[in-house]
């Protein structure tokens, strides 16, 4: 008999101003399940991320290097500090990269749509960490006003004089 995986609704996302501010201040972002496949949405997410400012740091167990970077094998690998660590994982793999997020300190963990797993977000927010679940950091991105990215490509001209 094939057993059918419980599938899980976020219990809650922070309110949209705390995930704007996370997409302002978290520079620094590790990739957890970054395929080396450009046609794959993780490969595409961090390319956009890499195009709007922010550092992507790959983290792969199968891989060297992805979008011309060193690609790590787990978070606990990375030798520098991670603002943010974003998962492309089947949430059956989500609980121990959240340990692993927690133990080396992001200030804040995001799951891509269809990565939910409550019981590690809680883990991660009684450690202070906020969670963001089943949300497409890209999508999210692009909603921002101009001027208020990383990049500051597209600075909203000044109206006062």
């Amino acid at each position: 008999m094939i057993e059918t995986p419980a599938y899980e609704l976020p219990d809650a996302n922070p309110p949209s101003e705390t995930v704007t501010e996370l997409l302002r201040t978290c520079k620094t972002i590790a990739v957890v399940g970054i395929s080396p496949k450009p046609a794959r949405d993780s490969n595409k997410v961090a390319r956009y991320l890499l195009d709007h400012g922010y550092e992507v740091v790959p983290v792969n167990p199968g891989q060297r290097e992805i979008l011309g970077r060193p690609c790590f094998k787990s978070l606990a690998d990375i030798p520098f500090p991670v603002d943010m660590a974003d998962l492309f994982l089947n949430p059956s793999r989500v609980s121990p990269v959240v340990d692993q997020a927690i133990d080396i300190g992001v200030r804040a963990v995001w799951m891509q749509i269809g990565v939910i797993h409550n019981e590690a977000a809680r883990r991660a927010k009684a450690a202070g960490i906020p969670v963001v679940m089943n949300l497409c950091i890209m999508r999210e991105h692009m909603k921002m006003a101009p001027g208020r990215l990383p990049d500051n490509t597209s600075p909203s001209p000044s109206l006062s004089k």
